[in-house]
């Protein structure tokens, strides 16, 4: 794992790196930038679980702070960020873009495509960018997502989108299935039987990370 900072109009965010060798030796298969939702950060247990799967699966996985120290003190008291759903996309946009340009990256990364795995209001933030960025951003998978909060973009995402919403979280489910209503890409919704908002029941994170995994190792090749 490698700590980096990502540079952007004028301010550093930090993230954790982590490049992986696959069993034989080769380089990763992919790179997948993660989105997180609301109050959340690079630390987040839930998707460093998703992420430490994947990079057994042979993807680098980059996990950022969409906010700064500063912003996200602000926000524990205001919430005035968390919802910000177009500074968080233009931040995506950023780091995609870093990623891109990323000498190590680069030299590691076989073929230096990107996935956005986006939560909550993370996933409105990866669709927005993957519609800004259809060359650039091959897959997104969202957990228990809000995609309806970008609505206005899910007509022109070009990329392939897998929206994970567990079984008991009802109004997430009418939200994705809206949404889904509204993309033109291939796109599926996965529900998964029995897990609610966070996915905390036994086996049901893991069910979400198999997911993923099937859905990058499609698509990010």
């Amino acid at each position: 794992m490698t700590e980096v900072v990502v540079k952007f109009k004028g301010i550093e965010l930090k993230g954790e790196l982590v490049v992986p060798k696959n069993a034989k030796g080769k380089d990763a298969k992919g790179t997948v930038l993660f989105a997180y939702g609301a109050g959340s950060n690079r630390f987040s247990p839930r998707e460093n679980f998703v992420a430490g799967k994947l990079n057994k699966e042979g993807f680098a996985t980059l996990l950022m702070d969409l906010l700064t120290p500063e912003e996200e003190t602000i926000d524990d008291v205001t919430r005035e960020y968390r919802f910000n759903i177009p500074l968080l996309a233009e931040r995506l946009v950023g780091a995609v873009s870093w990623l891109k340009k990323n000498e190590y990256v680069k030299t590691h990364i076989k073929n230096n495509y990107i996935g956005l795995f986006g939560g909550s209001t993370g996933a409105a933030a990866c669709l927005i960018a993957a519609a800004k960025l259809p060359k650039d951003v091959k897959a997104v998978v969202s957990r228990g997502g809000r995609p309806d909060l970008a609505m206005d973009y899910l007509s022109v995402v070009k990329t392939h989108v897998l929206l994970i919403v567990g079984g008991d979280d009802e109004p997430v489910i009418e939200m994705n299935q809206e949404a889904l209503a509204e993309m033109k890409c291939e796109a599926k919704l996965e529900i998964i039987k029995g897990a609610t908002h966070l996915f905390e029941e036994p086996g049901k994170l893991e069910k979400v990370a198999d997911l993923a995994i099937m859905w990058f190792k499609e698509y990010l090749k």
